[in-house]
This record gives C-alpha cells, sequence and structure tokens, in this order.
C-alpha cells in the first residue's frame, strides 16, 4: 500500500548520490558526456541563428512584406517558448535521456521540411514546429550537465560545452556566405542550410542514444540502485586503483538515503525559498535576449539599414560571429574562479559598450571589429548565465523550472522583430542600440541586487519547496 506525506523543507538536503558526484575528480566519462552535449547545442546555435542569417536572402526569394519578415523572424521562437515549457516538464517526469530524444527528432525533421518550403506559410509553420524541439535544447543540457558534473568543476565544462557550441554561430554565417551565391544540383543555397541543420542533429541523435541517464534524477525518482550503478561505474574511473567495495564516501557524512520517490508542483517555483530566485530569472531571461538574440538575429538588417548589400551583409557578419566561440573560451578560466552573478553583470555592461560602437561603426572595418568584440562579450555573458541559471532549482524539478524561465526568454525573443525592427527602420541602428543598453543595463542591476551567489556551491542544496515524498507501507 502506498502512502503520500507532505513534508516541508526550507533546503534540500544533498543526497548520497549527489554528495558522491560533487566530490569526484572530473573522469574521461564527464569529458565524453560534455563533449555530446556540446555537439547537440553545436547545431541548436547553428539552427537559432539561422532565420536571422538568411533573412535579407529569404525576403528576395519569397517577396516578403515586413509582416511576413517579422513572423518568420518570430515563429522559431514562438515554437520555443512551448518546447521550453513542454519538454522541461517531460524531462522531470520521464528522464533527461528520454526528453533529449524527442526534442532532437523533432528539430530535425521540421528543420528538413524546411528546406522544401514553397512559400513563407510552409516556412513559417516549419520553423514554429522547428523551434519546439530546438527550444528544450539548450534547458535539457544545461540540466544535464548539472546534474553529472562536480560542484568545483561545474561551471568550466558548462562553458566547454558551450564553447563547442557557439563554432556553430559563425559556421552558419560562414555557410550562408559560400551557399547563398549558389544552386547546388539546381537548389537554392539557402535550403541546403536547413539541410545541414537537420542532418546534423540526425547524427547527435544517434549519438545521444548512448547517454546515461542523469544518477540525480534517478535518485530523485526513487530509483536509486540504478543511480548507485552509474555512480559506481564513473567511481572506477575516478578512483581506478580503489577497491571496487570502498566507496569515496562514507555512509555517515553521504547524507540522507534518497525516498522512494520525491514530487513536486510547478506552483512549487513560487514557493518557500524559491520566490526571489524565481523572479529573478524570469527578469533575467526577458531581458537577456534583447541584448543577445537583438544582435545576432539582426544584424545583417543594421548592416543594411548601414547601406551594404545582401552579400556584404552576411560577410560582415559571418567574421563579426567569429567572436562567439572565442568569447566562450574566454569563460573557460574565469567561470568557476568569480562570483557568476558579477561576471553576468561585467559582460552585460561590455555589450552595451560594444553595441553601442557598432552602431555608429561608419567603415567595413569598424563594423567588424565592434561586431567581433560584441559577440565575444556576449558570449562570456551567455556562457556565464548557463551555468547561473542551471544552479538555481533542486533536482526534482531543474528541468521544470528552468524550462518555465527559459521559455519567457523565447517569448521575449519571438517580440523582437516586432519591438526592434520598427525601431532601426524610423530611427536606425543608434536608437535600437539604446533600447538593447537600457534592457542590459536594467538586467545587470537586478541580478547584482537579487541574484543568489553560486559559485561551488551543490545543485542538491539550494533552497527547496514542500516535498511531496511517495513511500512504500507493507
Amino acid at each position: 500500500m502506498s502512502q503520500t506525506t507532505t513534508v516541508a523543507v526550507g533546503v534540500t538536503a544533498p543526497t548520497a548520490i549527489g554528495v558522491r558526484l560533487d566530490r569526484m575528480p572530473i573522469t574521461p566519462m564527464h569529458r565524453r558526456l560534455t563533449m555530446v552535449i556540446g555537439i547537440g547545442l553545436l547545431f541548436d546555435t547553428f539552427e537559432n541563428n539561422l532565420s536571422g542569417t538568411i533573412a535579407k536572402v529569404l525576403q528576395s526569394d519569397f517577396a516578403f512584406g515586413a509582416t511576413e519578415l517579422k513572423l518568420v523572424l518570430a515563429s522559431v521562437f514562438i515554437g520555443q517558448f512551448i518546447g521550453s515549457l513542454v519538454l522541461g516538464r517531460i524531462a522531470d517526469r520521464f528522464g533527461r535521456r528520454r526528453a533529449f530524444l524527442i526534442n532532437l527528432a523533432v528539430y530535425s525533421g521540421f528543420s528538413l521540411l524546411g528546406a522544401f518550403s514553397p512559400n513563407a506559410a510552409w516556412l513559417i509553420v516549419t520553423r514554429f514546429m522547428a523551434g519546439i524541439g530546438i527550444g528544450a535544447e539548450q534547458v535539457l543540457s544545461d540540466c544535464y550537465l548539472a546534474d553529472v558534473l562536480p560542484a568545483k568543476r561545474r561551471g568550466r565544462y558548462i562553458a566547454w560545452a558551450y564553447t563547442i557550441a557557439f563554432c556553430g554561430v559563425p559556421a552558419v554565417g560562414f555557410a550562408a556566405l559560400w551557399l547563398v551565391p549558389l544552386s547546388p544540383l539546381g537548389i537554392d543555397g539557402w535550403r541546403w542550410l536547413f539541410v545541414i541543420g537537420s542532418l546534423g542533429s540526425a547524427v547527435v541523435w544517434v549519438l545521444r542514444r548512448r547517454l546515461i541517464e542523469s544518477p540525480r534524477w534517478l535518485a530523485a525518482q526513487g530509483r536509486t540502485e540504478e543511480a548507485e550503478l552509474l555512480v559506481a561505474e564513473m567511481e572506477k574511473q575516478a578512483y581506478p586503483d580503489r577497491p571496487a567495495t570502498v566507496r569515496p564516501v562514507a555512509a555517515d557524512t553521504a547524507g540522507p538515503v534518497e525516498p522512494a520517490a520525491v514530487r513536486h508542483r510547478v506552483r512549487d517555483v513560487f514557493g518557500r525559498g524559491m520566490r526571489r530566485r524565481t523572479v529573478v530569472l524570469w527578469i533575467f531571461c526577458v531581458l537577456s535576449v534583447v541584448g543577445y538574440y537583438g544582435f545576432g538575429t539582426l544584424a545583417p538588417q543594421i548592416v543594411a539599414a548601414k547601406g551594404y548589400g545582401i552579400v556584404a551583409g552576411i560577410g560582415f557578419t559571418a567574421l563579426s560571429f567569429l567572436g562567439y566561440p572565442v568569447g566562450s573560451a574566454l569563460a573557460l578560466p574565469i567561470v568557476d574562479r568569480f562570483e557568476r552573478r558579477t561576471l553576468v553583470a561585467a559582460s552585460a555592461a561590455a555589450m552595451m559598450a560594444a553595441g553601442l560602437g557598432f552602431a555608429y561603426a561608419g567603415s567595413p572595418a569598424l563594423i567588424v571589429a565592434f561586431g567581433f568584440v560584441y559577440t565575444l562579450c556576449s558570449n562570456v555573458f551567455s556562457s556565464v548565465s548557463h551555468v547561473y541559471l542551471s544552479e538555481q532549482y533542486p533536482t526534482a524539478i531543474r528541468a521544470t523550472a528552468s524550462g518555465a524561465a527559459y521559455s519567457l526568454s523565447k517569448l521575449s525573443a519571438a517580440a523582437l522583430p516586432f519591438v526592434l525592427l520598427p525601431v532601426l527602420d524610423s530611427h536606425g541602428p543608434g536608437a535600437l542600440f539604446g533600447v538593447i543598453a537600457a534592457a542590459m543595463a536594467a538586467l545587470a542591476a537586478t541580478v547584482l541586487l537579487l541574484g543568489e551567489r553560486t559559485t561551488g556551491a551543490p545543485v542538491d542544496g539550494v533552497p527547496g519547496p514542500p516535498t511531496t515524498l511517495v513511500t512504500k507501507r507493507s
């Protein structure tokens, strides 16, 4: 007979599994998991920047009006809003690994269908459906890596995953520069970009079938024996000279034994110990995309507003996009050495300065230089932000709660073309980056004044809501 008991707790205590994971050194398995996640994120960033990069080409080929262009740019983000909510919930209910396979299958299939778009309506629908899969990729990746990585090295290895990931941004820029003027096999070059993204994500789907499930998630579901086996395998790699019967963390210091199951409700994100975190993260996610996607999505439009042609605009954008992986690489040595919220605020301030420089740049060299600095700073910001967001919630609701925050960022990104394009058209690049700078200033102030300190802290030890324990009584 089963019995459901609700227990109010102020802090989610580290579990035995969590303590053992946090005390491990980095193992070959950690590196392999980080690599596989990073490759998946690479194609996610490729897809995320695809529509914006070739927007002027699509506008020309399909004779888009202003409304159609905005819908094409917004549709993928509206899909991501839904994907972040739905697949985040699936990840907490049915496992991180299963949610990964669903999201990859969805965006691979619909990105391929987008390559065959005969008109604007088809393109908008397929970008929306692909967005449902794309929207879950980052939140699932952040939660999964936060689950499996040791606390002291979590920031560095999540930053490594995003360093791999953001190679996808210049990749889409240079692929567009190469393919857009061509028609391989009689097919428009821009359509091949959708095919590349689809086939790449299909390869990642195969790689991710071999991912282990998150031991922390298994323990939170009461599946302690499965979690134990996975952690024991990781400990064999971490401590090869230690007898298999000896556990690295003694039973009396490992924390409480995991219950049979732990259930949380979605509304718990506003429960005791969570409310301020949730409000800060929701404000953070809404504002962050104004600076991040405001540039990535609209850069070709901004260059066109300065009087340059389509191919030249794509070329300037591609060179500027080289700053994305460089910025992520620069985050590697600092992300675990400084407090996350301080790095978030400092990189946001640097984005403000570089963005205003880009807005008023009057020559190709300055456009590329300020664009490069902007994307470099924005990816220090992005890498640290992903680590920071992954550390805010306990395991049982991490994907659901983070997905809700991410979903707001996607809704905000969907609104960007409708808000920022009219500013660009009516008042020029200076006013556009003035709006972006104001958003980033508000974000930095919110995180510095209200954000939590998370660097090096166990993800199992964050404040938790009342917990429903499902126990068995004979």
